[in-house]
C-alpha cells in the first residue's frame, strides 16, 4: 500500500444505475487517478414474501458522508471538489481518504468494524 497525494476533481452522491445509493471521490494524482468510494448507502426492503419493495438508507452511509466531510474538514459535500488530501490505495483500491496536513484519516473498513458491519 502506497500513501499518494491527490486533489479531488470531481465527486458523485447520489445513486448508479442499479438504484444503489452510493458515493465517489474521483482522485487526480497529477497525470493519473483514481476513484475512491462505491459503498452501498441502502439497503433493500422487503415484504413477506420477500418481493422487493423499496431501498432504504443505512446509518453507515450517513456516517460515511459526515466521516469523509470531517476528515477533509468541510463542511458540505459540493466543497469536496478541489479540495487536496492523501490516499492509502494500491492500484486497484483506496482503503483510506486523508487530511492533506493533519493525521486524520479515514477508512471505511474501519467504519464497517466500527459498526459491526463486517461480521
Amino acid at each position: 500500500m502506497e500513501t499518494k497525494n491527490a486533489v479531488i476533481e470531481e465527486t458523485m452522491l447520489g445513486t448508479e444505475d442499479h438504484g444503489l445509493m452510493t458515493a465517489f471521490i474521483h482522485l487526480d494524482y497529477g497525470g493519473a487517478g483514481q476513484s475512491f468510494g462505491g459503498y452501498g448507502f441502502d439497503e433493500p426492503i422487503k415484504d413477506e414474501d420477500g418481493k422487493f419493495l423499496r431501498r432504504v438508507g443505512t446509518a453507515y452511509g450517513c456516517e460515511f458522508i459526515r466521516r469523509v466531510l470531517e476528515t477533509l474538514g468541510v463542511d458540505r459535500w459540493e466543497d469536496l471538489k478541489g479540495t487536496h488530501c492523501r490516499v492509502k490505495a494500491e492500484h486497484r483500491k483506496v482503503y483510506a481518504i486523508g487530511h492533506i496536513i493533519k493525521n486524520k484519516w479515514f477508512s471505511p473498513s474501519d467504519l464497517a468494524a466500527e459498526m459491526r458491519l463486517d461480521s
